[in-house]
């Protein structure tokens, strides 16, 4: 199964991936070589503490490997939808209740980040956004009630 992922996403992924093995694997093995060479092992909070550490990256490491391995990377800047609401697409809203206006990108699970207005494709706000198109009213089911908006623009940027 391939999962969407944003060129973005992609991007800060491999950057973590490269990062952990270039840098936080290596300084482990030798936080762990060193902790062995003060003796016993059994009382050696640094040995215990290494080993958590190495255990941790591994686990990252297998994880982003994974995700990156069944990741379909979808750059917005060539999708051809029409003006219809899909993955990646950039969407301006306007609460149809208070008049504010929103804009939010539609991202992979793992890319989603509210403070940065990215929201997850399996969010209740992205799923009722897509194929919609400038004009239609998107109802979202929130915690105090269905909310609408309005779609204002759509782009893929």
């Amino acid at each position: 199964m391939t999962t969407p992922i944003t060129p973005h996403g992609a991007n800060l992924m491999k950057e973590e991936l490269h990062r952990l093995k270039t840098k936080e694997r290596p300084w482990v093995i030798n936080a762990i070589a060193e902790a062995r060479a003060q003796g016993d092992l059994s009382e050696n909070a640094d040995y215990d503490a290494a080993k958590e550490k190495q255990s941790f990256i591994e686990g990252r490491i297998a994880d982003l490997e994974g995700k990156l391995g069944t990741s379909q990377i979808i750059d917005p800047t060539t999708l051809e939808a029409d003006g219809r609401i899909v993955f990646a697409a950039t969407v301006d809203l306007e609460d149809l209740d208070s008049g504010d206006k929103v804009t939010y990108q539609i991202v992979g699970i793992d890319e989603a980040d509210l403070k940065e207005k990215k929201v997850s494709i399996t969010s209740p706000i992205a799923r009722a956004m897509i194929g919609k198109s400038v004009g239609d009213v998107v109802a979202v089911e929130a915690p105090a009630g269905i909310r609408e908006y309005e779609v204002l623009q759509v782009r893929y940027i």
